[in-house]
């Protein structure tokens, strides 16, 4: 009797869990069937002031005017798949001597300008807009897509060094004194020793910037004035929705095709995102 309590509070305990869970997958997997459901539906059916959970005659048409119509969505594809991956690897390039100076020098505003940088990735996007558009505009690079990298690195170089630092700072320092007996310059042991070292937090690194990139609605807004030189968040809002009728099906569907490659993407360095992660988190502990 008293050997089954404890079995019984368990079985309970896990049930209440299993139920959590079934909640939580529930209202985050929600939005995302309500979008591939309405991307299957008819212009009239996916305007129905009482809505349908799935669509009565399927269609296909949303995601043919898409590569059919006069909707440049093939462009809309790869600037947002170029600007993303400069911005990932220019983040990662920047990022990591920086890194490396913050983790393992010793000088008298290491702190402050750590925390600095902090400080500056808590400031939301807006705020960066009026001296981002002055320093674009005076370079020269306004409704250009080198410039739209700029902005995106601008406001991931913070997360990216802070994010490095811990994956750094897990790295024996014992390894890179073996190597300054070995004879190798300071950039030989970043280069040769560090970097291969925290490899998996380097992709984790450059997954997060590439996806925080991908998902920026408002500096493309802002940055390109050119239709066809948009990314694709921007892209849906100014072809998808006009004065009196929104395409929501139109919509779902590009919207639809926007979400897979970040699906792709995170699935496919999951494995190194989660031994990065863990390796950060042990450093910081």
């Amino acid at each position: 009797m008293a050997a089954s309590l404890p079995r019984g509070r368990g079985r309970g305990a896990r049930v209440v869990q299993g139920i959590a869970i079934a909640l939580a997958l529930l209202w985050s997997l929600a939005p995302l069937y309500w979008m591939l459901a309405t991307s299957f539906k008819s212009e009239l059916e996916a305007a129905r002031l009482a809505p349908t959970l799935w669509p009565h005659d399927m269609t296909f048409a949303n995601y043919v005017g898409l590569w059919s119509g006069s909707l440049p969505f093939l462009a809309f594809f790869a600037n947002t798949l170029f600007t993303c991956l400069a911005t990932a690897i220019v983040a990662v390039v920047i990022a990591t001597p920086a890194a490396y100076a913050l983790s393992r020098a010793r000088f008298r505003l290491r702190d402050t300008i750590g925390y600095a940088m902090l400080l500056f990735r808590m400031l939301p996007l807006v705020v960066l807009l009026a001296p981002l558009y002055l320093l674009l505009l005076h370079a020269r690079l306004l409704d250009t897509h080198a410039g739209l990298v700029v902005g995106f690195v601008t406001f991931g170089l913070p997360f990216a060094v802070w994010m490095l630092k811990s994956f750094i700072d897990a790295v024996p320092i014992e390894i890179e004194e073996a190597a300054r007996v070995d004879g190798y310059t300071r950039w030989q042991i970043v280069r040769k020793v560090v970097v291969p070292l925290i490899l998996p937090g380097l992709l984790t690194t450059a997954t997060f910037v590439f996806m925080e990139a991908w998902n920026n609605l408002i500096y493309p807004l802002t940055f390109i004035n050119t239709l066809e030189k948009q990314t694709l968040p921007a892209a849906l809002v100014l072809t998808f929705t006009g004065q009196f009728k929104t395409d929501w099906g139109g919509m779902m569907a590009a919207a639809t095709l926007t979400t897979l490659p970040l699906m792709i993407a995170f699935f496919a360095v999951q494995r190194s995102m989660v031994r990065g992660l863990t390796t950060g988190a042990v450093a910081g502990a």
